[in-house]
């Protein structure tokens, strides 16, 4: 049972499931069947001179297989090239494509009724075969309208929830970690003033450490920070990896300095940076390079963050390793309705991007 349950809600065409797919052909035989009796009852019981020369269930097999084949395009159309439209912007193409569909059904139909020598309707009855159809496409439409309006809202209502959870998993984790921040700062003063002079360079990693602290300390009390403040804070900490990596880590930064002032949310580029060292570099006995490019694109923030690491096979699989990649896909689509975009970087590595 759960086999099957599983198959029905693939995904097949376009992003509908098998079951969506029965479901649909499951109401056009229930129509089809309806305006069949409907006719027959017409034919035994109506007036005299309304008798049909009707042609039983294949008329209706003709009409309704017509109206789905011409539903098709329309749906794809209006649901999926011009998904990104507004709702009563796509409402409004309604009024170009109700028309189409009707007059298309219509001469389809009397054709090849007329090949198969059939019965239609004929004379002022022929505009029952403009009223019908237009009732069926705004009725079937509506349908579609309104269970779009049901799939996207359950998805914004399975997207809070998951926001929710990861918001609780990360109190979670800061309660169990939970350390005065000014306590460590004193630690690391202390540490700091127990360095010999001579070692400097400890002294600048620990100051460096003390940062990042402090900064994500911040980051939990604000809503954004400037892009130069988040770019600091990702070269600290890719300075601190340059120390594990030394020469085998390189590091590109390119950014307008008109951008350096922008807000952006704070810790939203180190999970991508830190990706990158991690699922990249780390294995690689070379190591490799990070880059990372801020440009304005349409009035957006476009950010790209890229490695010549190893790549992965499994894209998708990424979200799965971690709650880095995952806290900031969620992050970007509550706030901004927007998502990472990750993708392989030619020659080789990961590249992944999103846009604010």
């Amino acid at each position: 049972m759960y086999m099957m349950q599983t198959f029905f809600r693939k995904r097949h065409f376009f992003g509908v499931s098998y079951a969506e797919i029965a479901v649909l052909f499951g109401v056009y035989f229930f129509f089809a069947f309806g305006y069949y009796l409907t006719l027959e009852i017409n034919r035994a019981y109506g007036d005299r001179e309304l008798q049909l020369t009707f042609s039983g269930f294949k008329n209706q097999g003709i009409d309704y297989l017509l109206k789905l084949l011409l539903t098709i395009p329309i749906w794809l159309f209006i649901f999926r090239v011009l998904k990104h439209l507004k709702l009563y912007q796509r409402l409004l193409l309604h009024i170009i494509t109700l028309p189409i569909f009707v007059y298309g059904w219509q001469q389809l139909y009397y054709y090849l009724s007329e090949y198969f020598n059939y019965y239609h309707l004929v004379g002022s009855g022929e505009v029952w075969d403009l009223y019908i159809p237009a009732l069926f496409y705004i009725l079937q439409f509506g349908i579609f309208h309104a269970y779009e309006y049901y799939t996207e809202n359950e998805k914004k209502q399975k997207l809070e929830s998951e926001l929710r959870e990861a918001a609780l998993k990360s109190e979670l984790s800061a309660l169990k970690a939970q350390i005065n921040p000014h306590f460590l700062y004193n630690v690391f003063n202390t540490i700091n003033a127990s360095v010999p002079k001579e070692q400097e360079k400890t002294r600048m990693l620990i100051a460096e450490l003390s940062d990042l602290f402090r900064y994500q300390l911040k980051a939990s009390q604000v809503e954004t920070v400037t892009v130069e403040e988040e770019l600091d804070f990702v070269k600290k900490y890719l300075s601190l990896e340059k120390e594990r990596f030394e020469e085998r880590l390189t590091v590109s930064i390119e950014v307008d300095e008109a951008l350096l002032t922008r807000p952006v949310p704070p810790m939203i580029l180190q999970p991508l940076a830190e990706n990158c060292i991690k699922h990249g570099l780390a294995s690689l006995i070379e190591g490799g390079s990070v880059s990372i490019k801020i440009v304005e694109i349409e009035k957006r923030l476009h950010f790209e963050v890229a490695d010549n690491g190893v790549g992965v096979k499994n894209v998708s699989g990424l979200f799965d390793k971690g709650i880095g990649l995952t806290n900031t896909n969620l992050r970007l689509e509550k706030m901004y309705g927007s998502a990472l975009k990750i993708e392989n970087n030619l020659p080789r590595g990961l590249k992944v991007s999103f846009s604010i």
